[in-house]
């Protein structure tokens, strides 16, 4: 294996290129498909064929095809160049945005949603997280907090783009425009700086230099036995990297992080994709582009503080408190409904958005490590992908049943936060399962 010399060592690691390549992979696959659902059925919806709850039901299919097929994305990155795979997902997007503008049926709207929920999670979350835990030990808080702002940054960026050309050239033209985005955006990005991990190029996680020291693992004396370690990389922390996917799922903390991440999701997804119907009970149509705006901004802010943050504080506790203002500003929203109680509550919102989706990720590899990463992921990414897909429908059917007001829907999400806030404490504290193979 090649190593780093003297001469390039003051270089800047590879991995934060890694880092702003995923950053970019996101924002067009969050950008295209987690954040224009509601662009794509509302166009749609002008045939007789599909109604609000058929559009609610089709974004359910996306989330859980994304879901199951995250098992599969796991194995496959652990074992051939993610990189296939990201380019595999963004031509199956393509395909599917293509098909979408042609369906005129209900299993045939339901089908293309299952094909396209495939594609984005084979190029999107689980992949996009497996290279920053690959590559990042020390700062991986950071590292994955900038590159989780992709998520953000696609709502803010690409969804006004693609509402603006659906607006002006229809769905069935805008349609292949949109699906070339995917390709265009993500496919070059990836083949020209993604790589496997840094042993692929040579170098050490966190871009450490190749100079061992003996470091003690036994008390001094007689019996003292030394061994070689990289700097800057501890002898547990290479340990931990034996955990597989079956010593996971028997620890408790996995089904308390596991369980607690159906219902925060099923709080967080159905929050946002009603934002806009809240917004518009209350607000006039200019206050309402800005209330609209302020979750993606709110949320891209609270990630990069948060990933700050997390690097200096226990990430269980920064969890907790992400959580608890998950349930509250979700009560505010359910309750307020003013333009200051409104504009606070999504800011709120935002904030804990953007720090739940890093927080999974990151308490699943600060748990378990890198060596069974993508697999533990995807099996709770899956149980989470559960409540991603009742979030939205859950909330509009109890909108239904509420005469068309927000304030139930809200107060529901708010308690399945809160739900989520007490499973994830009784996983009870971080334990490494620390063995050797």
């Amino acid at each position: 294996m090649e190593k780093m010399n003297d001469s390039n060592a003051k270089q800047m690691y590879y991995g934060w290129k890694i880092v702003a390549a995923i950053l970019t992979v996101l924002t067009f696959t969050s950008g295209l498909s987690f954040y224009n659902h509601a662009i794509y059925l509302n166009a749609l919806a002008t045939q007789p064929a599909f109604n609000v709850s058929t559009a609610s039901t089709a974004v359910s299919i996306f989330f859980f095809s994304s879901g199951i097929t995250g098992l599969w994305v796991a194995k496959w990155i652990e074992e051939y160049d993610p990189r296939i795979c990201i380019s595999v997902g963004a031509i199956i997007c393509f395909i599917s945005l293509l098909l979408l503008a042609y369906v005129s049926t209900i299993w045939q709207l339901f089908l293309v949603y299952a094909f396209f929920g495939t594609g984005f999670s084979s190029s999107s979350l689980i992949p996009a997280t497996t290279l920053v835990t690959r590559w990042f030990h020390r700062k991986r808080a950071m590292a994955l907090a900038i590159a989780s702002t992709g998520l953000s940054l696609g709502g803010v960026i690409l969804t006004p783009v693609t509402a603006f050309l659906v607006g002006s050239l229809g769905f069935t033209l805008a349609a292949p425009i949109i699906g070339a985005f995917y390709i265009i955006g993500i496919v070059p990005v990836t083949w020209i700086w993604l790589r496997s991990d840094p042993e692929s190029m040579g170098l050490n996680i966190d871009g450490d230099i190749d100079e061992p020291n003996l470091k003690e693992i036994a008390p001094q004396g007689e019996g003292a036995i030394m061994q070689t370690v990289t700097p800057g990389t501890d002898y547990e922390a290479n340990l931990e990297e034996n955990i597989t996917l079956k010593q996971a799922s028997a620890s408790r903390f996995f089904w308390g992080v596991s369980l607690a991440y159906i219902f925060l999701m099923m709080a967080q997804v159905g929050g946002i994709a009603h934002q806009y119907g809240l917004a518009r009970e209350v607000l006039t149509e200019a206050q309402t582009v800005l209330a609209i705006a302020i979750l993606p901004i709110a949320s891209i802010v609270g990630r990069l503080i948060g990933g700050w943050l997390v690097d200096r504080v226990s990430i269980r506790l920064f969890s907790i408190i992400m959580m608890v203002l998950q349930a509250s500003s979700l009560s505010l929203l359910s309750g307020g409904f003013n333009v200051i109680s409104l504009y606070v509550g999504l800011a709120l919102f935002g904030t804990s958005v953007g720090n739940l989706l890093m927080l999974q990720p990151l308490l699943i590899a600060e748990a378990f490590g890198v060596r069974d990463y993508a697999r533990i992921f995807s099996f709770s990414n899956l149980m989470s992908s559960c409540g991603t897909a009742v979030g939205p429908a859950l909330l509009g059917f109890v909108y239904a049943s509420s005469n068309n007001l927000y304030a139930r829907p809200y107060a529901v999400a708010a308690a399945a936060g809160a739900l989520g806030l007490v499973l994830f404490l009784l996983g009870g504290k971080i334990k490494k399962a620390v063995v050797i193979s």
